[in-house]
């Protein structure tokens, strides 16, 4: 099992642009980069909530558990 990260589907699904994202959260485009790749080993819940906010969504609509034999994820 591992957590993919679909950020890039909800900024893609609201219209935002990364530059505009990672000002109104409070963290530096790079960073916010780095999620969208899901290069990270980690997030803070607070950014987690801010980035929820500022897309309106759910946690789960960010990150999903997909199966590692999955060949679709």
């Amino acid at each position: 099992m591992r957590i993919v990260v679909r950020l890039d589907v909800r900024m893609a699904m609201c219209k935002r642009k990364g530059r505009d994202l990672a000002a109104e959260i409070g963290i530096t485009e790079q960073n916010l980069s780095l999620l969208k790749s899901g290069k990270v080993k980690g997030i803070r819940f607070e950014t987690l909530a801010r980035l929820c906010d500022a897309l309106d969504c759910q946690p789960g609509d960010l990150l999903e558990a997909v199966d590692d034999a999955d060949p679709t994820a």
